[in-house]
């Protein structure tokens, strides 16, 4: 595991927190029931030979220099339960494809192509917010499929949740059959996040957020 990107990401990302540049909602500050992510498939391309490498900085691969390709972005989010309490050591995956459409998969497309450098696929656990955060690339569209980041998230005692993240207002998502088999516009929207620009970033960096909300209550003790 490569603990150097890792530690220099985390902090960077609790730094910026305490900055204030990453609103969170307190928790257990909704009264109500909060509409539950849609279920969606896990899909193909869940990688059939996990990394050596399976940090939260998909950029980096262990200690090369060298980057992935693509848009660098920042994705945080909440891990919580329907009433709203943040779930503490759940275990987020995510896995996409690279900014040439290739995953981490044997039966992938474009594999003579696939970028070396880019990690596909990234674990973290959450904080005593429900809170994560992976440093990975704007998903790209391929053949067949709007953009899109898959999640999976396993939390103690409870079944595994899987789950796509879909770029908010992208012009393929209605033409996407999984998108559109989310349920109504209500549901869909709950599968957006709004990629945007990282302010102060000097490189273009983006910022997306991403929470999840499960059926799961919170552990006891």
């Amino acid at each position: 595991m490569s603990t150097g990107p890792y530690i220099f990401t985390r902090r960077t990302f609790l730094g910026t927190m305490a900055a204030g540049s990453f609103a969170w909602a307190a928790p257990g500050a909704l009264a109500e029931e909060l509409a539950r992510t849609p279920h969606q498939t896990e899909g193909p391309f869940y990688p059939d030979r996990l990394p050596l490498d399976t940090d939260n900085d998909l950029l980096i691969l262990n200690d090369s220099l060298s980057p992935a390709v693509g848009e660098i972005t920042h994705l945080t989010g909440r891990i919580l339960s329907g009433s709203g309490e943040p779930l503490r050591n759940a275990v987020v995956e995510i896995w996409q494809c690279d900014s040439g459409g290739a995953y981490l998969h044997s039966r992938t497309g474009n594999a003579d192509k696939r970028d070396s450098n880019f990690q596909g696929f990234g674990r973290f656990l959450t904080d005593s917010k429900g809170q994560y955060y992976f440093r990975t690339i704007k998903p790209v569209p391929y053949p067949g499929r709007t953009p899109h980041i898959h999640y999976r998230v396993k939390y103690p005692g409870q079944e595994e949740f899987t789950t796509q993240c879909y770029i908010k207002g992208h012009p393929q998502n209605e033409r996407d059959f999984l998108f559109k088999g989310a349920g109504g516009q209500k549901e869909r929207n709950l599968l957006c996040a709004d990629f945007q620009p990282l302010e102060g970033s000097k490189v273009g960096e983006l910022r997306a957020s991403f929470d999840i909300v499960l059926g799961y209550s919170p552990r006891q003790g």
